[in-house]
């Protein structure tokens, strides 16, 4: 047996920042969110719902929770302007106060520890179904200094059904934990590549492809050996009369 320790070392994580915001909107490609400062995550549901009988406590569930919080920028992408509620008409003329049109986002959080500093590693945030309300825009008159104005917006979401799970709007990945390859391509798809514009996938996309995502082995020789391979079947009414040996059990 051993001992508890604290503080060791490699195990100081801490986390901090926001970058690679990629907003996207149904019907188009992704488009990176430049000048994010910062998406606060707010609490939202999830008080303590108890039952007594007979004046003792019998069950102390919880409601349920959704995700809400606020945005800050210092500017925002074009394509957003519909979810801010304004309008475009022709030759440049914008209309506010219009019907405000939901919207899909991802970002990542960079974690540290006390080895790598803040390249530990990294979260990739998948919100889905979020619907921006604007707060106040204070325009003042310049100075000798110029102070930028920072956007700011109220977020709120409609949960997905996942099987299994309460429904939910937020999603996200521990780059410490999710096998390189899968990594790989997730990335690929919501920044895109050389080869494919960037795209988001569905809740229902996403839970799969970590489900479906299997170390599979073929004669590693150690079940410590690390090995993410997926190997074509054939078509589904393809007769299968082969064992792999998979190593040491």
């Amino acid at each position: 047996m051993t001992r508890l320790g604290w503080d060791q070392t490699g195990e100081r994580f801490f986390e901090a920042g926001a970058d690679r915001a990629v907003l996207f909107l149904s019907g188009i490609s992704g488009v990176p969110w430049n000048g994010l400062v910062g998406f606060s995550h707010n609490q939202s549901g999830g008080e303590s719902s108890p039952r007594y009988l007979d004046g003792v406590k019998i069950s102390n569930r919880t409601t349920p929770e959704e995700f809400e919080g606020s945005l800050e920028a210092y500017t925002y992408p074009a394509e957003f302007e519909s979810c801010d509620g304004t309008a475009r008409a022709d030759n440049g003329l914008r209309i506010t106060k219009q019907r405000r049109k939901p919207f899909n986002m991802v970002y990542r959080t960079k974690v540290g520890d006390d080895i790598y500093g803040i390249d530990a590693g990294y979260k990739i945030h998948f919100l889905y179904n979020l619907t921006a309300e604007p707060s106040d825009r204070p325009y003042k008159t310049l100075s000798d200094q110029t102070d930028p104005l920072t956007f700011n917006w109220k977020i709120t979401s409609r949960g997905v059904a996942v099987p299994g799970f309460r429904p939910t709007a937020h999603f996200y990945v521990d780059t410490r934990d999710i096998p390189s390859g899968l990594l790989q391509d997730i990335e690929d798809t919501i920044y895109g590549t050389d080869m494919i514009d960037s795209s988001l996938p569905t809740p229902g996309e996403l839970f799969f492809l970590f489900d479906s995502y299997s170390d599979t082995v073929y004669d590693a020789g150690s079940p410590l050996t690390p090995v993410f391979v997926t190997y074509d079947a054939g078509t589904p009414t393809t007769a299968i009369d082969q064992t792999i040996d998979g190593g040491a059990a």
